[in-house]
């Protein structure tokens, strides 16, 4: 992995996710999701899932927290960790959104005990990505 995070680094964001978590509004999947997001500053910005009686306009936690970074002026991560009470991974949507902002980002997937049971890049998630260069004629 490009950005190597320590295990230091990979603890904090697995328990900032973790402790986010408790925050998720999640009344009709019953799914709670914290992410934690690490800047490339060093500043890490959690985000939560927000479930939505109309289903389609609900969001995962991971694309609250890397919007919530946008809208604070940053544009480069390190890493992201992922909790939720069975180590789930990041849906569709979420991988195209992590891929906007880096294919080497790390993603670190826990459970809701901390155990980080897979790591690996948005790339991995995401092979063959389509981005920006995919727009140019």
């Amino acid at each position: 992995m490009k950005n190597q995070l320590s295990e230091a680094q990979k603890k904090q964001l697995v328990q900032e996710a973790n402790k986010a978590r408790r925050f998720a509004y999640t009344p009709y999947s019953r799914y709670p999701v914290g992410a934690a997001l690490l800047t490339s500053n060093g500043e890490i910005i959690c985000g939560v899932n927000i479930d939505n009686a109309a289903y389609p306009a609900t969001i995962c936690a991971e694309r609250v927290a890397v919007f919530k970074a946008v809208s604070e002026g940053h544009r480069s991560f390190l890493a992201i960790a992922v909790v939720t009470r069975d180590g789930g991974s990041p849906c569709g949507g979420c991988r195209q959104v992590l891929a906007e902002f880096g294919m080497d980002t790390a993603i670190i997937i826990a459970n809701e005990s901390g155990e980080i049971l897979d790591e690996m890049k948005v790339s991995d998630l995401l092979p063959r990505a389509f981005g920006s260069g995919s727009l140019q004629p």
